[in-house]
């Protein structure tokens, strides 16, 4: 067949297809609004399913692979789909097969070959032979392109790719994109991973791998639609900014209800905000903007209060309270009256099972209200004098049985006769005086959790899955607090070591996360292949890292190149327009749609971002509390840059003062924002971080 030929045949078959998904949406009708239980059920199968042909009405489907089953003669072609779509006069009769269902794994595995190829389905393993693999690449009803990467008997490896480098090269807008038409085999695998793991992925930047762990979750909505539900899933990004980024994925996917937050406002609101958190900018600025070296990150108390051997000694303490719960001496409330201690311990072993402590504290309580009730009622007391003397010795009683909320109970550690001796004295003395006045860091989140949910337990049903995205700057605490709201590890732990630039809190190795699980219940996924950047790009950010330690590999870029990276002196009364005239050229040029000038703190860039408007631009400044990203023309802090993705990145401030040997990660970072176009100017002696093999000026 010639490529005209197949070209008109699948217009064909689009036509075909469209024709039925639009017949099949214009037969719903509309919503119910009646009381009937049984037609409201109704309502929402139809609601959900109208939602599936709207999906598939935008994009029918992206690929096609011809398969024949061992020991058959039939070759079926199998078009692939965000959204499977049956016909209505038969519904065993798929003209559109879900990217989810098992067959379609076979469009991710399948690279070529004439061996069988194969794939797992309910049935077993289903064996057979891959004739075609076809990209197709519907918009508005229109077949705009049609790339085949596989036919069987031919020997051209030549286009194995095309159609990945074609999608890679579009330019970017203010959203992340699902990657379902072009998702990798190594990305499929950590995909289709089974439930019950805790997945770690150490992936490099541009590897997809927030993408990834999105396509994860409406995966396992498919796969284990009655054991999950979308409602008891939860990701947690690392500021809001980044959950605008990414909230077009998953409703793209037909998925919907998952919460979305990060670990400082799911904490908060875990505690009923008890206390409020000190400015998330104020960490940032302390940081970031004093260029604090690592070894001052390796003291800090951020460190401190996220490892492990902090949490022993949270674990103390909830251990000495847990003592101290049931009374020691009798309750007397009346002269001969006695409640003694042992059936007090007795109530307390034996009725609340495994409640957490304060629950266990409050059953006890009410347990021997109960009993002091039954009493008097029993012994036939009336006197309302003899009462209430009695009820108050019974509310003194049990006001002497400890009862905390998380906030209390952390309290203790830092001040007074029970203050930890292990906490160095300066930081007790610093947590205890914010305490007191009811705000705390970010690194007083991950116990407090924990405290609470020891205490009183998740409010909420547990979670069916969490996704953890850079999870590299999470501390060992943090992920033990979230481990407390499973019943058993359902999750998916993602990162990269290479840009760990929150020394003060995060990890140094994926072992220190690892090993919280039993190694059965975990999985270890890489992606090291870049799909982001140009080769020019990603081998330039590579050799600022130099070796990583942690057993870390380098990016590699996907084969496309673009122009090379520029890195250009500027004499200072220049600066500021000289990024003026970058952006101006950029924008001009037509070619980006997305243009981001990176500065090294906040301060830099309020004074880019005012240099920008002054000169008739319209550029955006990215701050610490930012809700969202509106794309075009953006000012970013290079430690707030990280997850997002631009079509062209100008580094302000390449400066030996900006970024000295410790700030390698942060100028990484900066660098691999960029998909097409990296510039990086330098008004003082250019950091050392860049090698002078590594210059290209214009």
């Amino acid at each position: 067949m010639t490529v005209q030929s197949a070209y008109q045949e699948e217009k064909d078959r689009l036509a075909m297809s469209m024709n039925e998904i639009v017949t099949q949406l214009n037969e719903i009708g509309p919503r119910y609004t009646g009381n009937d239980f049984t037609e409201q059920m109704l309502d929402l199968q139809r609601e959900e399913r109208k939602k599936r042909l709207e999906i598939a009405q935008r994009e029918p489907y992206f690929g096609r692979i011809d398969f024949q089953e061992v020991q058959t003669d039939k070759n079926k072609p199998l078009y692939i789909g965000k959204a499977g779509v049956a016909k209505q006069s038969n519904k065993d009769e798929l003209i559109v097969i879900d990217w989810r269902a098992p067959v379609a794994s076979l469009f991710y595995s399948f690279t070529g070959g004439e061996d069988t190829a194969a794939y797992e389905s309910p049935e077993g393993e289903i064996e057979g032979y891959v004739h075609l693999k076809r990209n197709l690449m519907v918009r508005h009803g229109e077949l705009v392109r049609m790339v085949d990467s596989y036919t069987r008997g031919q020997e051209d490896e030549a286009v194995t790719d095309e159609f990945l480098l074609y999608r890679l090269g579009e330019n970017k807008d203010n959203k992340l994109r699902d990657i379902v038409s072009t998702i990798q085999h190594e990305q499929d695998q950590i995909i289709r991973s089974e439930r019950a793991k805790a997945l770690f992925i150490q992936g490099v930047a541009g590897s997809g791998k927030t993408t990834v762990a999105l396509h994860r979750l409406a995966f396992l909505l498919y796969q284990y639609a009655d054991r999950m539900r979308a409602e008891r899933m939860i990701i947690f990004a690392p500021n809001r900014m980044f959950l605008d980024y990414i909230s077009g994925v998953l409703p793209e996917l037909g998925v919907g209800d998952i919460q979305q937050t990060t670990f400082a406002d799911w904490a908060l609101e875990l505690l009923e905000h008890e206390v409020s958190l000190a400015s998330t900018a104020d960490t940032l600025n302390y940081w970031f903007e004093q260029h604090r070296t690592a070894e001052e990150a390796a003291n800090s108390s951020g460190r401190l209060k996220g490892s492990l051997s902090f949490k022993a000694i949270v674990d103390q303490r909830i251990a000495e309270t847990a003592d101290r719960i049931v009374p020691v001496i009798p309750f007397e409330p009346l002269p001969g009256l006695v409640l003694k201690p042992e059936q007090m311990q007795e109530w307390y072993d034996t009725d609340y099972g495994e409640e957490t402590l304060m629950k266990k504290r409050d059953r006890l309580a009410s347990r021997i209200r109960r009993w002091f009730e039954s009493e008097l009622k029993t012994r036939g007391i009336a006197d309302k004098k003899i009462r209430a003397k009695a009820s108050a010795k019974l509310n003194a009683f049990l006001k002497k049985i400890p009862s905390y909320t998380a906030t209390q109970l952390y309290m203790t550690l830092f001040h007074g006769k029970q203050a930890s001796p292990e906490v160095p004295k300066g930081v007790a003395a610093a947590t205890w005086s914010r305490l007191k006045e009811g705000r705390v860091e970010g690194e007083d989140l991950a116990p407090l959790a924990y405290i609470h949910l020891r205490l009183r337990g998740l409010q909420t049903p547990t979670y069916d899955h969490i996704v953890i995205d850079e999870a590299q700057d999470y501390s060992p605490f943090q992920l033990e607090a979230l481990r407390l709201c499973q019943t058993a590890p359902s999750m998916t732990v993602l990162g990269d070591l290479q840009q760990g630039i929150h020394d003060y809190a995060g990890i140094q190795s994926w072992k220190e996360l690892t090993a919280l699980f039993e190694e059965e219940r975990t999985g270890y996924f890489e992606l090291n292949r870049s799909y982001r950047s140009t080769m020019e790009i990603i081998e330039f950010a590579n050799r600022i890292l130099g070796a990583m330690g942690g057993g870390v590999k380098p990016a590699v870029p996907v084969f496309r190149s673009g122009d090379p990276v520029l890195v250009e002196a500027i004499e200072p009364v220049s600066w500021a327009s000289g990024i003026i005239s970058t952006v101006r050229e950029w924008q001009s040029s037509g070619l980006y749609e997305t243009i981001s000038v990176i500065g090294r703190t906040a301060g830099q860039c309020e004074i880019i971002y005012e240099a920008l408007k002054a000169e008739g631009l319209e550029p955006s400044l990215v701050q610490s509390k930012q809700p969202e990203y509106g794309g075009g023309l953006s000012v970013v802090p290079v430690y707030l840059s990280k997850g997002l993705e631009f079509d062209a990145v100008l580094i302000a401030d390449a400066d030996a003062d900006s970024y000295a040997d410790h700030d390698a990660k942060l100028l990484y970072v900066g660098c691999t924002r960029a998909l097409h176009k990296l510039k990086l100017i330098h008004s003082g002696k250019l950091t050392a971080l860049i090698a002078p093999e590594q210059l290209t000026t214009e």
